[in-house]
């Protein structure tokens, strides 16, 4: 069954640019030009993903995503033609997975869009037991019990998960950590790792799933 994406655009043109190629990459395309109704056709009919323009007749983009984010992890790309550090950031911490800036390639929003969903995908058990990383809802248990991540040690989590058994470096970890592309040390990401492992002790008492590779990085042990 193919997926589907939302696509709130109120450009008549380039919405239309948008689902032709996104069609022509296997995906329904759903399209709204304004900002009122997107709620309502989310409960109704949630999509697999959304395309979301940031400037919108009737009720802009920040607005409709920081409402979503309040009963939903549904995977959000914002379109805008702000380029200013401070949009892009805004954006983020609204609760969007991706930033694109007009103008853009239409293949390169497709790109996004594969690369988003991809790091959406249903719950999946990893070799080690117990370990659950759900990346549509941004939730993950160990043993059954939940373990209350922060953002940004979710993503550790499922990064190692995505590539359990293998080591990864602290500049590959970087890379899944922040979607801002902020600068951040190597201590930064040893620090997270301290308080995930902190997490999963508390979930599994003695077991401590994260391997620590002097010099390298980290791997989540199967």
């Amino acid at each position: 069954m193919s997926q589907r994406v939302m696509v709130v655009e109120d450009e008549p043109k380039l919405a239309l640019l948008l689902g032709d190629y996104l069609r022509a990459a296997g995906y329904e395309v759903e399209h709204l030009a304004e900002g009122l109704g997107v709620i309502a056709a989310i409960r109704r009919q949630p999509p697999d993903l959304l395309l979301l323009d940031l400037m919108l007749p009737g009720r802009d983009g920040l607005d409709i995503c920081r409402e979503l984010r309040g009963f939903s992890q549904l995977p959000v790309i914002m379109l805008t033609a702000r380029v200013e550090e401070i949009d892009r950031l805004l954006g983020l911490e609204a609760g969007a997975d991706d930033y694109v800036c007009k103008p853009f390639s239409p293949r390169e929003v497709v790109a996004r869009v594969k690369a988003v969903l991809r790091r959406s995908a249903p719950p999946t058990e990893t070799g080690r037991p117990g370990l659950v990383v759900d990346c549509a809802s941004y939730e993950a248990s160990l043993n059954g019990a939940a373990l209350e991540l922060t953002p940004v040690e979710f993503r550790l989590l499922a990064a190692l998960h995505a590539r359990a058994g293998q080591v990864l470096s602290r500049e590959q970890l970087m890379d899944h950590l922040y979607h801002d592309h902020r600068v951040v040390t190597d201590r930064t990401v040893d620090s997270h790792v301290k308080n995930l492992r902190r997490k999963l002790e508390a979930a599994a008492p003695g077991d401590d799933p994260i391997r620590s590779i002097y010099g390298v990085g980290y791997c989540l042990e199967v």
